[in-house]
């Protein structure tokens, strides 16, 4: 890694640059990415940060789920510091900075850098100079029939069109590949534990569509007609579109495709209303979440059963993530994992994002708790699920901390969301009992999930700023936690949908697995919390039970 920054050094002169920025993101902005150049010369492996590379020190910026993980990895070379410190950050006032137009908008340029005009445009990657990403960019896009998605994409192109109308523009740019793959139907292969097709589309006022992608991944949707040949076109035709106005959104329309739009048409900031008309599912979405979240929790809880009944072996984290693994494959609809399994152990488990690696993962001790992080990516549903495990009689102290995130879990997880209707207020909620102790935890408390596509969506989420309303058919987590560095993690989480039945919205739980029991102090519970807990694990039995053995179905019979 220290080679890599001199070679990156070694370029300032030619370039007349003082640093260079690297962001985690790739040129379509997804999460999850083939191509990860911050990990390259940062080591950093998190799914968000920013890394600043100066002649003679580097930083990292990344925000509270990765305090941890971001000093064991990247500590010796960068100095790690908070992301919201970055906003108008002073160490750069004097500096010029490179930063590849691909890879950032404009509105993050001047969220970190306003006061400076010290930014300076290379049309080449520095980082792809020192190390060649193998891409074979070869998989093809598939389309998903309408008694799968249930809504077609004439449907989805009218919601478009009506948008634009009412906007006055003639086009909307779809920089972000999620709300591509919602507007055809169509999904990819393009990224890690995500379908996601790399692609983005421009939708006309009068429907007309222009797919800007690899042609050679669409020949499956021409030969099956789904698009035709003549509605995928190259970047450089963008200029040839007759019209006067586009949307873009600021979010996600790079610098550079800002500037190529900007020099022939008028541009409109706005968010792409897509992320709005996707948040919502429909009737059709939503069986195929609860069906795939049938499969999960059956799987979660042959596992849950195993690793605390049956296996007498030391086992490492990697070992019984890959045995989880082994029992969500056993169901025929599961493709592969929705992220990066996290399974930590003891003091690994107060890293929140941790990942656990062969080569220096821990053996799960009885005397430690254990978290699991993990989901799938079923035909056809995305799951998410954390379980907090133990193996042993714990303090009273884990017990009680235990029991407090457990009450903020239930507390969400039964929210009136008349009263409660958006992420901020319901955060309070999840809070609630850690505060009274003066605990906390530096994540949100839930994030939007999509259909089978990202686990981590919005614009809905349940955290400290977010204002979104909920409304019937959004899906999110309930995952509140708490960690205490170099000793144990704790998150139970769930993902749950926004049902509705005689004009009220409530909360209804997809997720079907148990709750570790032995690491709850009842005495901290009130009566309703005790019954929504019963209720919950006689609900988890009467859905996933006939997919177990007998004694699976004893010990989870056991739990209620």
């Amino acid at each position: 890694m220290i080679n890599k920054i001199k070679i990156l050094r070694n370029t300032f002169r030619q370039y007349n640059i003082n640093g260079y920025v690297v962001p985690k993101n790739d040129e379509y902005f997804t999460e999850y990415s083939k191509v990860n150049r911050l990990k390259v010369i940062s080591n950093f492996s998190g799914s968000a940060g920013i890394a600043i590379i100066l002649k003679n020190k580097n930083y990292l910026f990344t925000d509270g789920r990765y305090t941890i993980q971001s000093q064991i990895e990247s500590g010796k070379n960068f100095k790690i510091i908070g992301i919201e410190k970055l906003i108008n950050c002073n160490l750069f006032k004097n500096l010029t900075l490179g930063i590849d137009p691909n890879l950032f908008t404009y509105k993050q340029i001047k969220k970190f850098f306003l006061k400076f005009n010290n930014i300076k445009f290379i049309n080449k990657n520095l980082i792809d100079q020192i190390e060649k990403f193998k891409i074979i960019d070869k998989n093809p896009f598939f389309h998903l029939d309408t008694n799968i998605v249930g809504e077609s994409k004439n449907s989805k192109l009218n919601k478009i069109s009506k948008h634009l109308k009412k906007n006055k523009s003639d086009y909307l740019f779809i920089s972000a590949p999620e709300n591509v793959a919602w507007t055809l139907n169509i999904r990819g292969k393009d990224v890690p534990n995500t379908p996601m097709p790399n692609a983005r589309l421009i939708v006309s006022k009068a429907k007309k569509i222009y797919l800007v992608a690899n042609k050679i991944k669409c020949k499956k949707l021409i030969s099956q007609k789904i698009l035709n040949s003549n509605e995928i076109i190259d970047v450089k035709e963008i200029s040839k579109l007759k019209g006067n106005s586009f949307i873009i959104d600021e979010n996600t329309c790079s610098i550079y495709f800002e500037n190529l739009l900007k020099s022939k048409f008028k541009i409109k900031k706005k968010e792409d209303p897509i992320y709005y008309f996707k948040s919502t599912k429909n009737k059709t979405e939503i069986n195929h979440m609860i069906k795939s979240h049938v499969s999960d929790g059956a799987a979660l809880t042959k596992f849950l059963y195993w690793i605390k009944i049956v296996n007498k072996k030391p086992i490492t984290e990697v070992q019984a993530q890959n045995k989880l693994e082994r029992f969500r494959k056993q169901n025929r609809n599961y493709l592969y994992p929705s992220f990066d399994t996290i399974a930590g152990t003891g003091k690994n488990g107060a890293i929140v994002h941790y990942r656990a690696k062969p080569e220096n993962c821990k053996i799960i001790k009885k005397k430690d708790i254990f978290l699991c992080d993990s989901g799938g990516q079923y035909k056809y549903g995305t799951t998410d699920v954390t379980r907090t495990l133990c193996f042993s009689k714990q303090s009273q102290n884990i017990k009680n901390t235990f029991t407090k995130v457990l009450k903020g879990h239930i507390a969400v997880a039964t929210s009136d969301l008349k009263k409660d209707n958006v992420g901020k207020k319901i955060d309070i909620r999840a809070r609630k009992f850690l505060k009274k102790s003066n605990l906390d935890y530096a994540h949100g408390t839930g994030h939007g999930v999509g259909f089978f596509l990202n686990v981590h969506e919005g614009p809905q989420s349940i955290s400290k700023n977010n204002q979104v309303k909920f409304k019937e058919g959004m899906i999110l987590s309930n995952e509140p936690g708490f960690y205490k560095k170099n000793k144990f993690g704790i998150r139970i989480e769930n993902l749950v949908y926004v049902k509705k039945q005689n004009k009220k919205l409530f909360f209804e739980n997809l997720t079907m697995a148990p709750i570790e029991k032995d690491l709850i102090n009842y005495n901290l519970l009130t009566n309703f919390e005790k019954n929504y807990l019963f209720k919950y694990h006689l609900n988890v039995y009467s859905k996933i039970s006939k997919y177990l053995n007998s004694n699976e179905k004893k010990w989870l019979a056991s739990l209620i």
